[in-house]
């Protein structure tokens, strides 16, 4: 995949990690991933970018006690105006959890949830466009969102970013891909997935995204995980797409683990 120089509106340009040791998961993904970091300014939460061969592709911040929520990844969405991303977030059902707010000369932020309760964010680029790199090991390849309400998930993401929803036959579970109203309508181009919460899922876990990093072995990454203090929630399995696995960080944050096909 191409190095990326500039956000892709309406499509996942970054994710970030709360985390309540910000140093023990730069150990963590730093082994795991491949990532070396920069920044960690204690008057920024300590938030700390992760890097490949000196390109961005994810960061991390410090999450204090007195935040609500457990450790997780949250994924952000390119707009070219965070105050008009909340305006049809409102419109569409959703609520501000964080308003847009400026970081400094990096950009524009908001944190929302969608009408099912998935958490969100938007990032309206200015000097840090975002990930710099994509579907290369140590980087994103994939978001889902897991939503109790499909239907109604799905207007919502449709209404707000513009995206059309393909699904997906097969696979024992219901499955759409998302795609840019101005992309063809294939699983090549996807922006993301959203599939219906089924019983896999307890009734205590609410709708949620999840956040998918690339890596050139699975079984052997799912290995270094444990080694590193994380957990393997589904061992690693072959999938169209590639063989994949679902983990936990040490701090509890969720994610999966993918050997992309090509």
């Amino acid at each position: 995949m191409p190095n990326l120089d500039k956000a892709v509106l309406n499509t996942v340009v970054w994710a970030d990690l709360g985390t309540p040791d910000v140093d023990k998961a730069r150990a963590f993904y730093g082994e795991l991933l491949g990532w070396s970091f920069e920044g960690g300014d204690p008057n920024m939460a300590f938030y700390t970018t992760g890097l490949r061969e000196g390109r961005r592709v994810a960061a991390m911040w410090k999450k204090t006690p007195e935040l609500p929520g457990p450790s997780a990844w949250c994924i952000y969405f390119g707009t070219d105006s965070a105050d008009e991303t909340e305006k049809k977030v409102k419109a569409a059902g959703g609520q501000t959890v964080q308003a847009p707010m400026d970081v400094m000369e990096y950009g524009r932020m908001a944190i929302f949830s969608d009408p099912t309760g998935a958490i969100f964010g938007v990032w309206q680029p200015k000097s840090h466009t975002g990930s710099q790199v994509i579907d290369e090991p140590g980087a994103m390849a994939w978001h889902e969102v897991y939503t109790r309400d499909a239907k109604k998930a799905g207007e919502f993401y449709s209404s707000v970013f513009g995206l059309k929803l393909q699904k997906m036959d097969g696979g024992g579970m219901e499955y759409w891909t998302m795609h840019r109203a101005d992309d063809a309508p294939d699983t090549q181009n996807a922006v993301a997935g959203l599939m219906q919460m089924g019983p896999q899922f307890p009734q205590e876990v609410p709708s949620h995204w999840n956040t998918y990093f690339a890596v050139s072995d699975t079984d052997a990454s799912a290995k270094k995980l444990q080694q590193l203090g994380g957990q393997v929630r589904q061992p690693p399995f072959d999938t169209p797409y590639g063989r994949m696995s679902a983990v936990v960080d040490p701090f509890g944050a969720e994610f999966c683990l993918i050997e992309p096909k090509d």
